[in-house]
């Protein structure tokens, strides 16, 4: 069952600890709403179930009573020694002290290795996972036969940049709660306000879903604002060139409101003669191009036999 108010404060009591804002600390106190989040999961024995901020565990508890493999990542040492003495004795249960990003634009390392790693070589038993060699760059390569998943009541500073970097490693299945605005960012429309690289990243990795909206009152201490439980289903078209293709977007709307000449010409030379072959306005600003013509111009561009200016 979901922990009360009372619960957590009586756990955050024995461990010494309160509610962190700067750790975007609000923890769930709603158990129809964990239930919810669980069942949109669809937790199978097989799936490793990634858990961003699981807190003093409610989350966690449920996501283990159905059979599920959690790799739970927290930063803050006291929540994470009050989950170790929750589940370290558990053999589905892993833990992760640390960030779950290493950087903006990149995951912990101790997380992409389990994200690697073959079944047979993850460590679900262990209180904290080993991390490995990951190559040059760290890129994902090929995920582990394991389905891997995000289920997670995430801290809200780190939603957005967490949520690309997953779904570029390779993680099938998305559900998550985060504030509504980031909601409304990720699912927004080209030209929308709330249109940008967020909105064009998940867009072309994955299907979108907003399956409801959750009052402040669902959480303790309850956020000034409202939240919302996504659902993304991994539906790649970006593949390998998901990390240059980031980065591109990322350059064209740093000048978004300039004309899409002008934000190309500080990536490569003539972008009219570029902009006129595909049939697309050069006199368009880059906010209210579509997802699908950024990948166009993308791969024109990776495709081009003269280098681009970086």
């Amino acid at each position: 069952m979901a922990q009360s108010k009372q619960e957590i404060q009586s756990l955050l009591a024995a461990g010494a600890t309160e509610p962190r804002h700067r750790f975007g600390q609000n923890f769930m106190i709603d158990q129809n709403l964990v239930r919810l989040i669980a069942d949109a999961g669809e937790i199978t024995p097989d799936d490793l179930v990634i858990e961003v901020g699981p807190g003093t565990g409610t989350l966690t508890e449920e996501l283990l009573t159905r059979g599920a493999r959690v790799l739970a990542v927290e930063i803050d040492r006291h929540l994470a020694r009050i989950l170790r003495d929750r589940f370290g004795g558990i053999e589905r249960f892993a833990l992760i002290e640390g960030d779950a990003l290493a950087g903006k634009h990149a995951l912990n390392p101790e997380l992409m290795a389990q994200l690697r790693a073959p079944p047979s070589a993850c460590h679900p038993a262990r209180s904290e996972a080993q991390s490995t060699d990951l190559g040059p760059g760290g890129a994902a390569g090929h995920m582990n036969a394991r389905r891997a998943k995000l289920i997670a009541n995430l801290p809200y500073n780190i939603a957005s940049p967490l949520v690309i970097e997953l779904l570029i490693a390779g993680v099938e299945l998305l559900v998550f709660t985060v504030q509504k605005e980031v909601a409304d960012r990720i699912r927004a429309a080209a030209g929308a306000e709330a249109y940008g690289p967020l909105s064009v990243m998940v867009q072309l990795i994955a299907r979108v879903e907003m399956l409801r909206t959750l009052p402040p009152q669902a959480f303790w201490p309850p956020p000034k604002i409202e939240s919302a439980l996504v659902r993304l289903t991994r539906d790649d078209r970006l593949g390998n060139a998901a990390k240059p293709f980031s980065r591109f977007v990322h350059q064209l709307f740093a000048a978004r409101r300039k004309t899409l000449r002008k934000a190309l010409s500080q990536i490569i030379d003539d972008p009219a003669t570029l902009l006129a072959s595909l049939g697309i306005d050069g006199q368009l600003r880059p906010e209210v191009l579509a997802p699908e013509h950024f990948l166009r111009l993308h791969r024109s561009i990776t495709a081009r036999p003269i280098e681009g200016r970086s």
